[in-house]
């Protein structure tokens, strides 16, 4: 076919597209909420128009910014916090919003209302285990170590008294070196074989924990470095300070890490140990004394000082999906020494609560449990803010949009749904690529409309008896 013809002929919509440029480089993942940064707030707590990748929710987004002080300042434990909203309108946004302003540090734990239906363990363990895992505990050890550059390596042998011809190591002589001074030290012969191991010879810097006698080797003092362009070896500077010292050390764990580790002890060494802890995949159900004996150690740390409680967040999606017997255990497990806070996603109105035939509760969620939460409203999206969501996650996808394609997909997400105006993004960039274009134009939206439709179209099709009318 000459080029003319290629050019002049129309591109059929199940076209492959040519592979782009950059195929081989790599491409991170764009997840529905990328765009979300934080909660885009002032020092002041007021809510910017557009930040963070917020655009508008200023109500909610600033009684969020209150429940992220009340979780900063440990007085929101073992309380709740009730988005409610239409679909689309930034729900879980919102939820994730809160976890990146409270930082990586404070454990966050989302699971989705349909999770706790699992074959294997019971609805309220699965709660039970979401609840563990957002209470985090900071562990601060104190450890002394020998720390250095090794001058000396001097092992002394002694015979064997089980054999007349061998000899073995009785102790080692290690020299140390740091900017204050210098020591020698005499040293257990099972810290000369970790020396080996780590293949450490005179002019290393190493540390040397004086509790459990472990070595490690931080690198080559740089003394000994050499002018070459390209090295093998790192190099390290003097310690300073004194070749004895004490360190702080500061270790993040979570209960349900805690609870695993007990719950599943490590079995022996050999074959038939590692083969059956392979096979036995399956999740384990923890018992509640198990997780009494966790927080009587835990609490014992807490108040020695060496440990300290970190409540985080569990955020539970579709939570209209819990069954009472969920809600029922959600209220116990609230009032709980050590709960952390909850944040609870829903876009039901009055509906049945799961598990009854005759209690009907506002947003699916029993009276009771509806009392203890504080309900934040997300709103839905004006047209020119629907507009400014669909520019920003065209920049966050990489797409350029042409002229009047900004109001078409407005007009498209007031019509139908915000999901809808965003959904016909990248399928338009596609159809744009295939056309030779490198920006989205007006017809590619009109012609997504014609292969797609959006759910309140589709819903008009069905006849009152449920059958279809779209193929007459």
């Amino acid at each position: 076919m000459s080029s003319a013809a290629s050019t002049s002929a129309p591109v059929a919509h199940n076209a492959v597209p040519p592979p782009a440029a950059s195929a081989a480089g790599r491409s991170s993942r764009i997840a529905p909420h990328s765009h979300i940064k934080g909660l885009g707030l002032t020092a002041d707590g007021i809510a910017n128009p557009d930040g963070a990748g917020f655009v508008g929710q200023i109500n909610a987004r600033e009684a969020c910014g209150v429940i992220v002080d009340l979780i900063k300042s440990r007085k929101f434990s073992g309380r709740a916090l009730l988005l409610v909203g239409a679909p689309g309108t930034g729900k879980t946004a919102l939820a994730l919003a809160v976890s990146q302003e409270l930082g990586s540090k404070v454990p966050f734990c989302p699971i989705v209302g349909s999770e706790v239906y699992s074959t294997e363990v019971k609805k309220t363990e699965v709660l039970a285990e979401a609840f563990r895992r957002a209470i985090g505990l900071r562990i601060k050890e104190t450890k002394e170590i020998y720390e250095g550059e090794v001058t000396e390596l001097t092992p002394t042998e002694s015979e064997n008294p089980l054999s007349g011809y061998g000899k073995t190591v009785s102790h080692v002589v290690i020299g140390l070196k740091t900017v204050k001074g210098t020591k020698q030290l005499r040293m257990d012969p099972t810290v000369y074989e970790a020396i080996l191991k780590e293949k450490i010879v005179v002019g290393d810097v190493i540390y040397v924990e004086h509790q459990t006698g472990a070595v490690k080797r931080v690198g080559r003092s740089d003394a000994y470095a050499s002018a070459y362009d390209l090295e093998s070896e790192t190099y390290v500077p003097l310690p300073k300070g004194d070749v004895h010292k004490r360190k702080e050390l500061v270790q993040d764990v979570t209960l349900g890490d805690l609870d695993a580790a007990n719950a599943r002890p490590q079995g022996g060494q050999d074959i038939m140990s590692v083969m059956g802890s392979l096979v036995k995949s399956g999740r384990t159900e923890i018992t509640d004394k198990l997780r009494r004996e966790v927080n009587k150690v835990v609490q014992g740390y807490v108040d020695q000082g060496v440990a300290e409680v970190v409540p985080g967040v569990v955020f539970i999606d579709e939570v209209h999906m819990l069954d009472i017997e969920c809600f029922t255990y959600l209220n116990a497990l609230l009032e709980s020494p050590m709960a952390p806070t909850v944040i609870l996603a829903t876009n039901r109105g009055n509906s049945l609560v799961r598990g009854t035939s005759d209690i009907v509760s506002p947003h699916g969620i029993p009276v009771d449990l509806l009392d203890r939460c504080m309900i934040v409203k997300t709103d839905t999206y004006t047209r020119d803010q629907i507009g400014r969501v669909v520019q920003l996650r065209a920049n966050v996808e990489g797409l350029r949009l042409g002229e009047g394609v900004l109001e078409r997909l407005a007009g498209e997400g007031e019509k139908a749904s915000l999901r809808y105006a965003l959904q016909l993004l990248t399928p338009a960039s596609i159809l744009a690529r295939l056309g030779g274009r490198t920006q989205i134009e007006v017809e590619d939206i009109g012609e997504m409309n014609e292969l797609f439709l959006d759910a309140k179209t589709s819903a008009g099709m069905i006849e009152e008896n449920g059958g279809f009318l779209g193929g007459r």
